[in-house]
């Protein structure tokens, strides 16, 4: 089957199955495969001096990288030998455990879904989701962090893989997702400080694109002055990449998104109701149709 052709239908079979299917258990997920191997080399990692912690995490963060580009990019070749009826479902399988829209969209819905019963059920549901303490949180404070997560993970786990796809096929979504899985795994200050900087540094660079794309995506700033207001609002989050979409969702819904004691996006609105997060799911679903769009027609473009 022509390569192109391989890469760019593959897209649209991917998303279907993520929205048939959401995501395959954990003993068929490649996440899940890469935490396994990811969990006790940090726990070992974490309990070094840092120099030997930086070193080892770095060395370790490349190699599993190098295995999982490899592993992806003989997948890929092999099947464009292989008749269209095989190679398609093929490529589609490899790629969808890469991003997950349907999951995320699934699990801030039913945040609001939990919070029509109770409040405690809504913090239960919530803090599936964030590591943060919900257990302080009202309503207001509650659909902020869920419509902060849809925003930043819309990046995570469904753009980003998709724009690194389209530019450099089933390698590029494969080590994305190792990275971002690697970031969320060992990308925290405090025990894993040194053992995980090579993976929080390595994430933030993978993402910087992708991460200003959803943003956009998510709210077209049509003049260079909004695109400062934009701007000035992702620069309040220490992350240098999350205030992106974040921000992007707050001035796009006219809303206020907190972490309490670290920022405040959009400070002078106020907190969403539940039309906002509902507005946020379908805004959110919008920019993600229009990246498996974007990946598709853009996918292949380097094959020769």
């Amino acid at each position: 089957m022509n390569a192109q052709a391989a890469l760019v239908l593959a897209v649209p079979l991917a998303w279907a199955c993520d929205l048939a299917f959401g995501e395959p258990r954990n003993a068929l997920h490649p996440v899940a495969w890469i935490g396994r191997v990811l969990a006790p080399a940090g726990a070992w990692l974490a309990r070094r001096e840092a120099a030997i912690a930086f070193v080892g995490g770095t060395l370790v963060w490349l190699a599993l990288a190098a295995g999982v580009a490899w592993l992806a990019a003989a997948w890929q070749q092999a099947a464009w030998s292989w008749p269209w009826w095989l190679a398609l479902p093929a490529l589609a399988l490899a790629l969808k455990p890469t991003f997950a829209w349907r999951m995320l969209h699934d699990e801030v819905s039913a945040v609001e879904t939990a919070l029509s019963h109770s409040l405690p059920a809504g913090r239960t549901h919530l803090a599936r989701l964030v590591s943060r303490d919900v257990s302080a949180m009202d309503e207001s404070l509650l659909r902020e962090t869920a419509i902060e997560t849809l925003a930043e993970n819309l990046n995570d786990s469904v753009v980003a893989p998709l724009f690194w796809y389209a530019l450099l096929g089933l390698p590029g979504a494969a080590v994305y997702r190792f990275a971002n899985t690697a970031d969320a795994m060992w990308g925290y200050r405090g025990r894993f400080e040194w053992a995980g900087k090579w993976a929080a540094r390595a994430d933030d660079v993978l993402s910087w694109v992708p991460a200003r794309l959803t943003a956009w995506l998510l709210h077209p700033a049509s003049s260079a002055r909004a695109w400062r207001s934009l701007q000035a609002q992702a620069r309040k989050t220490p992350s240098p990449n999350g205030g992106w979409p974040m921000g992007a969702m707050a001035l796009h819904l006219a809303v206020r998104l907190r972490k309490p004691g670290v920022y405040a996006l959009n400070e002078a609105a106020p907190s969403p109701g539940r039309p906002q997060l509902e507005r946020a799911l379908r805004t959110a679903s919008r920019c993600a149709w229009a990246s498996a769009a974007l990946a598709s027609a853009l996918s292949g473009w380097w094959v020769s």
